[in-house]
């Protein structure tokens, strides 16, 4: 809980974001980062490949 000393309000770091941290965020950026790396060497082998 918010404590308030010297006229300010102390947080922890979850309290300040809202918000408990997760995998998610992480999975999501893994995933989206290979697939992006998956279309552009598909477009790679389709249009540039001799």
């Amino acid at each position: 809980m918010a404590t308030q000393e010297n006229e300010q309000i102390t947080e922890t770091a979850t309290e300040a974001r809202q918000a408990e941290p997760g995998p998610s965020v992480l999975a999501l950026l893994s995933i989206s980062t290979g697939l992006a790396v998956l279309i552009l060497a598909v477009v790679w082998f389709v249009f540039f490949r001799t």
